[in-house]
């Protein structure tokens, strides 16, 4: 799925005014929800707390984690939740970044939206080193962050199945019936000849979520699809734990960015080929400033 058919989609759904239909239930679970984190002690936007201290084998344990697995399998034509192995995936060519948003979306909301995507671009930049920044428009765009309702999902789901009638299925159902308890979601493409290497990338952040979960999902979201694509419970302090504790990126997940940019380490590299690799990996990401 490249960037020619993400524009196509996108636009079209970006047409589709009159048939949004608002879910108060949802809207009042993820509050709900994020009250129960918050309650919890969960959530937090430490950046780098002091009751989390890691070191430089925690780095290379959690990066060979993150970096060289998936979360996610594909089985009977839908995403299910399978930890695989993986090789190493990162972008290669400029990134440039555009947000959409579903008619339920009001301007304020989207103003606070655009304005989140556009700190957060400008930060993954300043970490990675990559060319990446805003697109000039919505044409232009390789990697979009769309906020959209229940029924903007199911209306994106029927575009595409429309219009690409033989794209992987697991990706159309995905937008058809996506769990309440998925927050949010990223999907990373390549093409066929070059796996390994992302060409564009997709990002869902429900629209029924307020406030500090809304930009909890554009942090996450946005840094795994850079090529941090799998969770580990072991990863503290860290976005990239399903527990909830963290809700922003913090320190130790801009060194885990860091470390996947190293030039020394090149899309489709094995963990048999990365591992020897990440302690002068780490090392070098450490010495860093930081954002």
């Amino acid at each position: 799925m490249g960037r020619l058919l993400l524009m196509t989609l996108c636009l079209g759904l970006a047409a589709c005014t009159s048939t949004t239909v608002s879910n108060p239930d949802l809207e009042d679970y993820y509050e709900s929800e994020q009250q129960k984190l918050l309650a919890r002690g969960k959530l937090r936007t430490d950046y780098s707390p002091k009751d989390a201290s890691y070191g430089t084998d925690d780095l290379i344990r959690n990066f060979q984690k993150i970096a060289l697995f998936d979360e996610y399998t594909v089985r009977g034509g839908q995403y299910v939740r399978r930890e695989t192995p993986s090789a190493l995936r990162k972008w290669d060519r400029p990134i440039r970044v555009d947000t959409l948003f579903g008619p339920s979306v009001s301007s304020e909301q989207r103003k606070t939206d655009r304005r989140n995507v556009e700190e957060f671009t400008a930060r993954l930049a300043r970490l990675t080193g990559q060319n990446m920044r805003m697109s000039s428009g919505l044409g232009q765009a390789n990697f979009l962050v769309m906020f959209l309702n229940q029924s903007e999902q199911e209306q994106f789901a029927r575009i595409l199945q429309a219009r690409y009638p033989n794209i992987e299925p697991a990706v159309v159902r995905a937008f058809q019936n996506s769990p309440r308890n998925i927050f949010c979601v990223a999907y990373a493409f390549a093409s066929e000849d070059s796996p390994y290497v992302y060409t564009s990338a997709v990002i869902l952040v429900k629209a029924e979520h307020k406030d500090l979960m809304r930009l909890s999902c554009i942090h996450e979201e946005m840094a795994q699809a850079m090529g941090l694509a799998n969770d580990s419970r072991e990863a503290r302090p860290s976005i990239f734990n399903d527990d909830e504790e963290f809700a922003l990126l913090t320190r130790h997940d801009e060194l885990l960015l860091q470390m996947l940019y190293d030039p020394r380490l090149k899309p489709g590299m094995s963990a048999v080929e990365v591992l020897p690799l990440l302690p002068s990996v780490a090392t070098r990401a450490g010495r860093g400033s930081g954002s």
